[in-house]
Formats: C-alpha cells, sequence, structure tokens
C-alpha cells in the first residue's frame, strides 16, 4: 500500500549505454594481415559451431566461416574486411570479439598455419541442371522432355554466365594490373 509520507523522492538511474549515440569504433584492419578474419573468444566451453554461426548469423548470407582454435578460441572468417570491421562493431551478450591484429599468440599461430584456408568466404555460384539432366539422359538411353525453346533459354543462360565470368577475370586483372577501367 502507498502512503502519502514519502515526501517528493525521485530516484532517476543513468543508463550504462547510450544507444541513441552508438558509434561504431573506427578501427583499421589495414596492418592486419588477414583483415577479413576477427577472434572470436571468452565464450562458454558447451559453445558448438552451430552456436557461433547463430551468433554471427546475419553475416551468413554475405559469407562467414568458423576456424576453430581452442575450447574457447575460434577464428571467424568474413567475406571482406569491411564485414568483419561492420562485425567487430557490434556487440554479443554471449562471446567477445576483436582483430586478429589484437588476438591471442595461438591464435595469430592458428591463422599463419591454415593461411590458405582463411581466403575470403565467398557465395556458392549460381548453378545449372543443365549437365546433370545431359548425362542422366544420356545414360538411360531416353529422350528429353525439354522443349526446344527450354534448352534453348537454359543454353543462353549458361553462355551469359560464362561471359559474365570472363567480364569479372578481366576486370580483376586490369585492377590488379593497374589499368585505366574507364576505357572499358
Amino acid at each position: 500500500m502507498l502512503s502519502g509520507n514519502m515526501k517528493n523522492r525521485k530516484s532517476i538511474q543513468e543508463p550504462r549505454f547510450d544507444y541513441y549515440n552508438n558509434e561504431v569504433p573506427d578501427i583499421d584492419l589495414s596492418d592486419c594481415e588477414f583483415p577479413h578474419v576477427i577472434e572470436i573468444y571468452d565464450f562458454p566451453q558447451e559453445f558448438r559451431t552451430e552456436d557461433l554461426l547463430r551468433v554471427f548469423c546475419s553475416y551468413q548470407k554475405k559469407g562467414f566461416d568458423i576456424k576453430w582454435v581452442d575450447d574457447t578460441h575460434a577464428l571467424g572468417v568474413f567475406s571482406s574486411p569491411i564485414t568483419a570491421r561492420d562485425a567487430l562493431g557490434s556487440k554479443h551478450a554471449m562471446v567477445k570479439i576483436r582483430p586478429l591484429s589484437q588476438a591471442t599468440r595461438a591464435a595469430k599461430a592458428k591463422a599463419r598455419a591454415y593461411a590458405e584456408f582463411l581466403h575470403p568466404a565467398k557465395e556458392r555460384p549460381e548453378t545449372s541442371a543443365a549437365l546433370a539432366r545431359r548425362l542422366v539422359i544420356s545414360a538411360l538411353g531416353v529422350r528429353s522432355k525439354q522443349s526446344k525453346t527450354e534448352r534453348e533459354a537454359e543454353l543462353k543462360k549458361l553462355q551469359e554466365a560464362r561471359e559474365r565470368k570472363r567480364l569479372e577475370a578481366k576486370q580483376r586483372e586490369d585492377i590488379w594490373e593497374g589499368r585505366d577501367q574507364s576505357a572499358v
């Protein structure tokens, strides 16, 4: 029951975090050997790969993978340094994260030892069932039930994909060689 003898006491508790003015820390990953890799640490030993993937679920479509160091340390491999920097700016209740340049010796050693497996995670390329269909049909010795227009559309799609892949490779080579992109 409330009584009137509480003499207008006001108690305002200040928030611990200012969520309105949340700024992502400016983390420089340029000096890091693997700028797309971060260390995930200080999580419960009971955590499994699925648990860590769940923590970073918003990055899975962009390309994200986990490489274990020990029971409470793992490496998070992102598709790009920009995505890794974005992840470093987010807060997680159950795990702590930091750039690989600030990681433990064991994590750095693991990263160097598995350098060939720490390439930026990529999405799986678009696939087509044309080759599988052709192999199965020829192995079974039956005629295809696919119309001529469907076959032509599928062939055109494959040719466009080949051309797009060739163009991307040429652009990548031009950038690497320092050629002018405006001429393309």
